[in-house]
């Protein structure tokens, strides 16, 4: 008898080109019933229950705090806060160090938090960067969001100041965050693109919501695309509360400002960073660190007081907007300095834990809708990656003083509690551990007594309404290199989404209420029609540019801790080396002496030099700026090395300060250049001047029309 399986017949076969769909329709929904289309059908929640506002939290009064009560948006954040395990969902790909904050004086009269008010404390933090959309694998200089999250361990408890390198967000209510992040994520049909957001759904989801126009047009600027985390600025993003002694309250947005200046790579430098040194931003703060070059941010505040709550033409609680410096200064408070870096990157960078509702006394929250929602959030996606909700007792998360509370048992538990009594009250262990009576300081924490009095309510507050004005600020404030790089980035990640009415729903509808130039230029690059008008009247502004806002205005008076690669042959002028070794050591910036090989060069009299890396191994996306000293044997080498050529003509198309010294002169008529404002050619020493100024400046922006036509 024979066991031979008859042919399954062609048309049942799901995978042939001579499957006949409408003969195994049925079959197919018969046989998975998993598989789902919401094609003509109700938005629901996981019960079955149809969803009649999928916009808002529900929360007192449309200004008002969200309501826990809220089962919809809970529902939908918890089950978005558990998608991905163990890795985070977004800032997966992170890179951390530890430091101390330190106030510079008491500033009681603001705050009564602790580690505020005491100018001779140094308080532990440690620091966590990173980006948002790509999973751990992907490439430190995407162009992203970065994370900018502080854990700082005072002697009140541990507090989280979790915030970005951009001061607002894409959304203004948290029950909108899962979609934005569904929608900026890889594709779900093929998980692409790494790390990036040039692709239909994020593009698709941004052009419907209007709100998301100021900070997409922050994301298409150069900050989305930092030198390095130490030339970056970071923002609490949400306004807060700062409470003192006598119970008086202040709304307060936070501000991290580098020492070391505010600047960005360009575009192409980016990608080619991504494909020759994927960790470049990490690898650039560990070795900071490791050589001394202590990363230092000065913590600052902008203070309103409570009776101005509304006297502004946006909504401060709204977090799409920022609070122009021209409108509320800077308060400084203190320094942040990272100086160690970790012992283990799993136990420290990987298994921190942050939390907005992380806060100590002193320090409270406002009613943003998207802080509230965040204040649950993080707290849950970290009993779902680090297994359980004993996470605070990982060495890195745990607090410097004693944690006592009937908190018991659950999964990775290391306390051993003493005592009988895991509940308060108790006369078991004599009451211990007891309440602390708020204070004006050193007393328990306590909410601050803000009266609500509104209807519960699903609606967004009309104060959030206004999605353009800002925006068009900040496209007014930037330099002109700085408007034509926005341009470039619109244009290269729209020209990457497939379908064309969501290209044209965002030029027509989003960037011409922005700004019509800058629509038109867009549409002209994606071959669209530029639109005449904009959908949207704005209302009037009174301000039409902020200068704190342009990268240009933000560069450090100094050079230090930059880089400059040295290039050499046999027969290179060691004394020019060593001069200009000289000169930057005293400036506090770095130099590495490259060669064609790893071998060591040898100077015109003979010396031999031990060089720091090949040409080929230290690329010129890895340095500031490219010194060639002279040596008549050296030039004619480096002037027949294709590396050594190309190393120049990269650093000059990326507007890099190049400086050729002595007999490196020859290189202009090798490579075709001209010398501007940052190709200095120079005989002796004098000429460093103005080289250090050129690094100063960051890039030689002038260039950047004529290096678009240099081959690199």
């Amino acid at each position: 008898m024979s066991t031979k399986k008859p042919a399954t017949p062609k048309s049942e076969l799901a995978g042939t080109d001579t499957l006949d769909r409408s003969n195994t329709n049925a079959k197919l929904d018969s046989l998975e019933t998993f598989r789902s289309d919401a094609t003509g059908q109700a938005l629901r929640t996981n019960q079955g229950v149809k969803v009649a506002d999928n916009q808002n939290t529900l929360k007192a009064g449309a200004r008002g705090p969200s309501l826990l009560e809220d089962f919809i948006m809970r529902e939908k954040i918890t089950h978005f806060d558990h998608e991905r395990i163990p890795e985070r969902i977004v800032h997966a790909r992170g890179t951390g160090a530890h430091g101390y904050f330190q106030s510079y004086e008491n500033h009681s009269a603001l705050t009564k938090a602790g580690f505020l008010r005491d100018p001779a404390k140094k308080t532990p933090v440690f620091v966590r960067f990173s980006t948002v959309q790509g999973p751990r694998g992907s490439g430190d200089t995407v162009r992203d969001v970065r994370g900018f999250a502080v854990k700082f361990f005072t002697d009140e408890g541990v507090y989280d100041l979790v915030g970005n390198n951009m001061p607002v967000f894409f959304i203004q209510d948290a029950i909108k965050f899962p979609d934005f992040v569904h929608a900026v994520k890889p594709e779900p049909h093929n998980e692409m693109p790494t790390g990036g957001s040039a692709h239909d759904t994020f593009w698709d989801f941004v052009s419907l919501q209007p709100e998301s126009a100021h900070m997409v047009i922050w994301a298409m600027s150069d900050r989305a695309i930092p030198k390095s985390l130490r030339s970056m600025q970071g923002f609490g993003v949400h306004t807060f509360r700062m409470i003192n002694a006598e119970g008086k309250s202040r709304f307060v947005k936070f501000h991290w400002r580098p020492t070391a200046g505010t600047c960005s790579l360009v575009w192409d430098e980016a990608q080619k960073l991504a494909g020759k040194d994927t960790d470049y931003h990490r690898r650039d703060l560990w070795e900071a660190i490791e050589m001394g070059d202590y990363p230092e941010w000065e913590l600052g505040v902008q203070v309103i007081e409570e009776e101005n709550e509304h006297a502004f033409e946006f909504d401060i609680l709204d977090p799409t907007k920022l609070i122009p410096e021209e409108l509320v200064p800077i308060t400084p408070l203190g320094k942040m300095t990272l100086n160690r870096n970790p012992d283990n990157f799993f136990a420290e960078t990987e298994q921190v834990a942050f939390c907005p509702g992380h806060i100590v006394p002193g320090i409270d929250f406002s009613n943003d809708p998207l802080l509230q929602g965040r204040l649950f959030s993080y707290t849950d996606t970290q009993i779902s990656r680090l297994g359980g909700p004993n996470f605070h007792e990982i060495p890195i998360n745990r607090s410097v003083i004693p944690i006592h509370n009937g908190q018991r048992d659950a999964q990775h538990r290391s306390t051993i509690d003493k005592g009988r009594a895991s509940y308060e009250p108790n006369s078991v262990d004599s009451g211990w551990p007891k309440e602390t009576p708020p204070a004006a300081v050193d007393g328990g924490f306590e909410s601050y007594y803000e009266r609500i009095d509104a209807n519960k309510i699903r609606q967004r507050s009309e104060s959030f309404g206004d999605h353009f004005s800002q925006a068009r600020l900040f496209f007014n404030s930037m330099s002109d290199h700085e408007k034509e790089h926005i341009i470039a980035a619109y244009s290269f990640e729209l020209g990457k989404v497939e379908r064309e009415f969501i290209r044209a729903r965002q030029v027509n509808e989003i960037l011409a209420n922005i700004d019509l130039e800058l629509a038109r230029r867009v549409a002209q690059n994606l071959g669209l029609p530029a639109p005449k008008a904009g959908t949207v009247q704005l209302p009037k502004t009174s301000l039409d540019r902020s200068p704190a806002l342009s990268q240009a205005n933000l560069l450090p008076a100094d050079i230090k801790t930059r880089k400059v690669a040295i290039l050499a042959a046999d027969g290179v002028d060691g004394a020019a080396i060593d001069a200009m070794k000289k000169a930057l050591k005293a400036e506090g910036a770095h130099a590495k002496l490259l060669g064609p090989t790893s071998a060591p060069v040898k100077t015109a009299d003979g010396k031999s030099l031990p060089v720091d890396a090949s040409m080929e191994g230290l690329p010129s996306v890895a340095f500031d700026a490219v010194f060639v000293p002279g040596g008549a044997t050296s030039i004619k080498a480096l002037s027949g090395n294709g590396v050594a050529l190309h190393y120049l003509l990269e650093a000059y198309k990326h507007l890099k300060a190049i400086a050729l010294h002595g007999e490196a002169k020859q290189l202009l008529d090798v490579l075709k250049l001209e010398v501007d404002a940052g190709l200095i050619v120079g005989a002796d020493t004098k000429s460093f001047k103005a080289f250090f100024a050129a690094i100063g400046q960051h890039r030689v922006w002038e260039r950047e029309p004529k290096a678009k036509a240099v081959p690199a």
